[in-house]
């Protein structure tokens, strides 16, 4: 059979279960389970005879959402919270790789942008980061220590103060995807642009390598993760500019609820970030080597958590669909 032929015998039976599995209407369970084995079939015979198609891609990808519908979401526990964050989270994230991808772009062209504005005008610093912060900076920096501000006040008051800021942050992201794209990549590019010009003042200070030292303790999870809720501020916005088969206003809840869960998974390393800033940052003089393994560790606990894990989870998500289609 011709693959367009194939494609329009069976469009409708895959745009119904497709609607079925993320709108979560009502749906017969036999008639659900039996949609499932429908599309395993085709999915089993796509492989055979249109290999590396669109349409190959288009049902392994719904072949795999429904598995976790209908198989890791069956049965509700008191494990619920755990689930999320280890397995549902993970398989569903991996479908929003490419949208990462453009947020962090968007945040890294900011930067740059920030970077060169900086070098080039001296007074684009104290436009962005405001005179009070420059002066008070340009004081520590001239008694020796150009990160003591994040010495000052108790370690619990900081703590409590930068995580809530920092989830405000990512929630306004998220939010700002209501007036499309634009809202969000507004909010990632006026933060990349911050970070630029922030670290482009530590270099024309000279002292670069001890402010990254000292700022990306607990700077690595949290622009990472504000990129990250930048990511689901643009599947929101997304979902209104570009429905696909939903209608508008269908494809916007899906992607108000999908960006929503995405800015919940951030929760919990905001608050790791808002700790190392409370608590650990502080000791700025510590060794080098260990100011740069908690760094570069944060930084591998985000890229295997946002990006490995949820690839590997699907690769072992798909084998087990391919050994059900053998037995």
């Amino acid at each position: 059979m011709r693959e367009a032929a194939f494609i329009k015998q069976n469009k409708e039976k895959w745009m119904a279960f497709e609607k079925a599995i993320h709108t979560n209407s009502k749906i017969n369970p036999d008639v659900l389970a039996d949609y499932y084995i429908h599309l395993t079939n085709d999915l089993s015979y796509a492989k055979t005879y249109y290999p590396e198609s669109k349409t190959l891609l288009y049902l392994n990808s719904l072949a795999t959402q429904a598995h976790q519908k209908i198989y890791i979401n069956k049965k509700e526990s008191k494990n619920r919270v755990i689930s999320f964050w280890k397995t549902e989270f993970p398989l569903f994230f991996k479908q929003y790789h490419k949208t990462l991808l453009y947020s962090f772009l968007i945040f890294s062209i900011a930067s740059a942008i920030g970077v060169l504005s900086a070098l080039n005008d001296d007074n684009f610093v104290r436009l962005i980061l405001g005179d009070a912060y420059v002066n008070k900076t340009i004081n520590n920096i001239e008694e020796g220590d150009p990160t003591a501000i994040y010495k000052s006040g108790s370690e619990i008051g900081m703590f409590l103060g930068i995580t809530i800021n920092n989830i405000r942050v990512a929630f306004l992201a998220y939010a700002f995807g209501v007036i499309t794209s634009i809202g969000t990549g507004y909010i990632l590019f006026s933060n990349g642009v911050m970070l630029g010009s922030f670290m482009a003042f530590f270099y024309t200070k000279g002292v670069l390598f001890e402010a990254t030292k000292t700022v990306w303790l607990h700077g690595t999870i949290e622009i990472s993760v504000i990129v990250i809720a930048g990511c689901a501020g643009l599947i929101m916005g997304n979902s209104i500019l570009f429905p696909k088969t939903y209608s508008r206003r269908v494809s916007f809840i899906k992607g108000a609820k999908d960006g929503l869960k995405v800015v919940i998974s951030t929760l919990p390393f905001f608050i790791i970030a808002g700790f190392i800033e409370g608590f650990i940052t502080r000791y700025s003089s510590m060794p080098v080597w260990l100011a740069m393994t908690i760094i570069f560790g944060s930084l591998a606990l985000i890229v295997y958590y946002y990006i490995f894990y949820p690839i590997k989870l699907n690769k072992r998500l798909e084998n087990e669909i391919n050994l059900k289609e053998l037995s």
